[in-house]
């Protein structure tokens, strides 16, 4: 079994070990008698780096942890390029170990404040390449909860409280009082122990003392199956982060010619306005739509007992023929076949109430001709169109059949 390095010191990037097993496939595996790389696992990803050996520098892209407890080292090599019993040396990547460092100390020091302030319990967490997330077993989380929650935690980091590892039995871990216990419980559990303030089970990497979290800034919150997802960054990311949100609200305030404070309320007035322009636009198709059908109408051929109205717009979308289409059925004996040849290209047909037909079907053979997918009901159906020329020709033989 490969000895975990990290599980006693988190601040190792450099080690020695021997190679125990080479595993061929698509991807080499190389499972180590002692690693500093960490594993996915616990919510927390993989560590990469180097294996160097003979002179040469394997990339470690991933390591995970098999079911049978082997750490596996996936590194960019043919598998006949390292052998067992062969010595290498270990480099972690010091700044993504940093990293998630910083985020994992970060989740226990903001858990444990939620706990505390509002006995509302994480339930899981995940590290993501740009942001990580607990889950929580709540109902919800106020805005003020949120920034009392947030400003707890940075309390903790700024008072560079001790953050140590040590291992007990579960019996014994039962009795201490965890925030939590892991749901794989070993004989011998590692437990991360904020001084004073948060005590868990953990097997994941973490800072040595609570200041070198740096911050702890909460993004968003939003409501998921389990409750609510709280979003946030510590460390570094919290900087960048911080940084690009700044660059992006300034960017947003020039456009407006305003303040980044102003953003919001320069973003509501444009909202406010655009659906203004909205409900005039509609108010002019309308107008449109029923001059249009006044005259199509009138000049309408007729076709048996009713009148068809065929018409192909170049220039009109879906919505605007769709408009004009019950505008049309207002009149009496109308019988309505419009098209439209703007992307995407669609057909609607409809009829007034006292037409006998039922452009449902009609609907039906028309995408079976076009090879299109449509529908509707037997008084207004409609259809998209796959190629626009074809527009025109399946109308065509919509209104002969319907004259023959």
């Amino acid at each position: 079994m490969t000895a975990r390095l990290y599980y006693t010191d988190s601040f190792l990037y450099n080690f020695d070990a021997e190679i125990a097993e080479v595993i061929p496939g698509e991807r080499t595996e190389v499972v180590l008698d002692r690693t500093a790389f960490y594993p996915t696992s616990g919510g927390q990803v993989f560590d990469t780096g180097v294996l160097s050996a003979n002179g040469s520098a394997l990339r470690v892209t991933e390591v995970a942890e098999d079911e049978s407890g082997k750490i596996l080292h996936y590194v960019e090599a043919p598998a006949n390029a390292v052998a067992p019993g062969q010595r290498v040396s270990g480099t972690i990547d010091a700044d993504r170990r940093r990293d998630h460092m910083q985020q994992h100390s970060g989740q226990h020091v903001l858990s444990a404040a939620l706990i505390e302030m509002f006995e509302m319990p994480t339930v899981s967490f995940h590290m993501g390449d740009e942001t990580c997330t607990i889950d929580l077993a709540a109902k919800g989380l106020s805005t003020e909860q949120i920034v009392r929650a947030e400003a707890r935690a940075n309390q903790i980091v700024f008072e560079d409280r001790p953050v140590g590892v040590r291992f007990v039995s579960i019996e014994e871990a039962r009795s201490l009082g965890l925030r939590k216990l892991p749901e794989l419980q070993k004989d011998k559990m590692r437990l991360v122990e904020i001084r004073d303030f948060d005590l868990c089970g953990c097997g994941g990497t973490h800072v040595a003392h609570t200041s070198q979290i740096c911050t702890i800034l909460i993004r968003k919150t939003e409501k998921v199956k389990q409750g609510i997802r709280v979003e946030f960054v510590c460390g570094d990311r919290a900087l960048r982060i911080a940084r690009k949100d700044y660059a992006t609200l300034t960017e947003a305030a020039g456009l407006f010619s305003g303040h980044i404070y102003d953003v919001p309320q320069q973003i509501r007035k444009t909202l406010d306005e655009v659906k203004a322009a909205q409900k005039r636009q509609h108010t002019l198709l309308e107008e449109i739509a029923e001059l249009r059908a006044a005259e199509f109408s009138a000049s309408a051929r007729a076709v048996g007992k009713f009148k068809v109205v065929q018409q192909v717009f170049a220039d009109r979308d879906l919505t605007f023929i769709k408009l004009l289409a019950q505008k049309l059925t207002k009149f009496p004996g109308v019988l309505v076949l419009l098209g439209s040849t703007a992307s995407p290209a669609a057909i609607v047909f409809a009829r007034s109430a006292d037409v006998e037909a039922d452009v449902s079907i009609l609907m039906k053979e028309a995408m079976a001709t076009v090879g299109g997918r449509g529908g509707g009901s037997k008084d207004l159906a409609q259809g998209g169109v796959p190629d626009a020329a074809r527009v025109v020709p399946v109308l065509d033989q919509i209104a002969s059949e319907l004259a023959g």
